[in-house]
């Protein structure tokens, strides 16, 4: 497992995971991993998953942090942290961020809430 993961736009590091441009204008949302429920991976294609959206949620139950290049990825991630809005992000390496998350936060596979609709 790889120790930390930085995009620069997501970070996990020792203790929590650090999602940037989240609040408005610029602000970064801090989540212990403690805090962390589950993980769930999502496919972005089409017009309702939400490529073409860079910031924010057109879903009440989701916010997505600021990501200008989330309409060339494919995949993205619903952290749920088991309350009512759960943070969207889209990592540059997928792979590498489920992992160092999934292990920094004792996550099984398949064990987030599931989650329907459009997501963003």
């Amino acid at each position: 497992m790889t120790d930390i993961y930085d995009d620069g736009t997501i970070v996990c590091g020792a203790d929590q995971v650090e999602i940037h441009s989240y609040y408005f204008p610029f602000g970064t949302k801090s989540v212990p991993y403690t805090q962390i429920h589950g993980l769930q991976r999502i496919e972005i294609n089409g017009v309702w998953s939400g490529k073409w959206r860079i910031w924010g949620t057109g879903n009440p139950r989701y916010w997505a942090n600021l990501d200008r290049k989330r309409p060339k990825k494919k995949v993205g991630f619903v952290v749920d942290l088991g309350g009512k809005v759960s943070p969207i992000v889209t990592p540059d390496n997928p792979e590498a961020f489920e992992s160092v998350l999934r292990g920094r936060a004792n996550l099984g596979a398949g064990n987030a809430r599931q989650m329907k609709g459009p997501f963003i």
